[in-house]
């Protein structure tokens, strides 16, 4: 789905000429915040549709809005249809995010949970650059853009019929109390050694929770529900205020400077410098640990941002400085991609309980939302009153405060299954289990 959103980000210049809004800050602010305002949204709605409907149904129910929004978007003559179209995208795109961490998390093997998560960062990364490869036309036909919404309407289709064939995740179905149902997935995904071990750890864990299946909102200020939520917000906002979103917007500037134009050129290097890293966290995960990839994800994005800062704010020779930027913007984007990527979207759904997981990502990927809204807003703005040395400097000191904060708050979850974690992190449950 990230193909989706940045197809429809790519065009923005050519959409605002065709129809008529061109040069109006204000309207082609709009065309994008619309979409942040439906991502909100769709994360908020996410939680409720997964506890009812479970992850299967909802991915279904999730592409219409994605399917819908794409070709509204693409058929838009006016304002207001193109508006309409990228808050239907929005919609889909605020559940989608949500949705993936969770059914991952959920129906894979512990021992490849962390590597299979991983697969959604590499999946980010194919999609942005197979959006700039489509885009590449656009150079020359300046209607391009309506093709390239009309294809981003396919891999819903896919999605739609695909999941069809798949399977509903284990842990909803004992919860919804389908255990013959559950035990069949279990023993096609994890084996059939794995039945009796798994439906007793999703059992002793559901017997502490409440009979009703749908979890409220209120119960995210219990513990240890609200410890979980507060540490998904903070990973989210921490991630975002690092300034992943201002240095890949910022980026193209830094490749100019050193004679690289083309915007497509530019945005290709990173994005494959982003498909590295993703790789290298794809093998790293299982292997090494969440917490361990996560701080030194953060150490290393606030080591790049101190060097860009050097290069800029130091006399140093022009292509010296030109080259040192370019390379700590890419070691930047490089050590986001093998930690503060992946791994946020990873330790949630895994610190989260089988009831509140899926409010738990909702309100997380809100903050998000917020904070991405945030930072695109006023980051050019800050550019320019303070400077880049200012600005990456800033981002600098949010990586380092993020690393301390991942080795003080997270807790290493490699190894150990769901209902292990969630044993550990509730005190009543931890009480059961030395009852028995």
């Amino acid at each position: 789905m990230t193909f989706l959103i940045n197809v429809m980000n790519g065009p923005i210049v050519s959409i605002a000429r065709e129809l008529g809004f061109e040069g109006n800050s204000i309207l082609e602010g709009l065309v994008v915040s619309i979409f942040i305002a439906g991502a909100f949204i769709g994360s908020i709605s996410c939680g409720s549709l997964v506890d009812r409907l479970g992850c299967r149904r909802t991915f279904q129910i999730d592409m219409v809005p994605l399917i819908l929004g794409a070709i509204v978007s693409a058929q838009a003559n006016s304002l207001d249809e193109i508006l309409l179209g990228r808050f239907l995208v929005g919609l889909g795109i605020g559940v989608n995010t949500v949705l993936v961490p969770i059914y991952i998390s959920e129906v894979t093997p512990t021992k490849y949970r962390g590597s299979l998560g991983t697969m959604c960062q590499i999946g980010t990364c194919l999609g942005i650059i197979t959006s700039l490869c489509l885009g590449i036309p656009s150079e020359d036909d300046p209607h391009w853009w309506r093709t390239m919404l009309y294809i981003a309407s396919v891999p819903g289709f896919i999605i739609t019929l695909g999941m069809q064939f798949a399977v509903d995740s284990p842990r909803w179905l004992c919860k919804v109390g389908k255990a013959g149902d559950a035990r069949e997935v279990i023993s096609k995904l994890w084996g059939a050694s794995e039945v009796d071990k798994a439906i007793e750890e999703f059992q002793s864990v559901l017997k502490s929770d409440r009979s009703e299946v749908d979890s409220k909102w209120l119960e995210l200020l219990e513990e240890p529900h609200l410890r979980v939520a507060c540490i998904g917000g903070a990973l989210f906002l921490l991630q975002q205020f690092a300034g992943i979103n201002g240095v890949l917007y910022f980026s193209s500037l830094t490749f100019q400077d050193v004679g690289i134009t083309s915007g497509a050129l530019a945005s290709l290097l990173v994005g494959l410098t982003n498909f590295a890293g993703a790789l290298c966290a794809l093998y790293l995960m299982d292997k090494q640990g969440r917490k361990r990839l996560l701080v030194g994800s953060y150490i290393g994005m606030a080591a790049s941002m101190f060097l860009v800062v050097y290069a800029v704010s130091f006399p140093l020779d022009e292509d010296l400085s030109h080259s040192l930027s370019i390379l700590g913007t890419l070691m930047y984007i490089f050590t986001f991609a093998t930690g503060a990527g992946p791994v946020t979207g990873i330790i949630i759904p895994e610190l989260s309980s089988t009831r509140m997981r899926g409010k738990i990502m909702g309100f997380s990927f809100s903050v998000h939302w917020v904070c991405n809204f945030l930072v695109g807003l006023f980051f050019l703005e800050l550019i320019e009153t303070y400077g880049v040395n200012s600005v990456y400097g800033g981002f600098g000191g949010v990586s380092l405060l993020s690393a301390i904060f991942a080795y003080y708050f997270i807790v290493e979850t490699k190894g150990r299954s769901l209902e292990e974690i969630e044993m550990s992190l509730n005190p009543k449950l931890q009480g059961r289990k030395r009852d028995n």
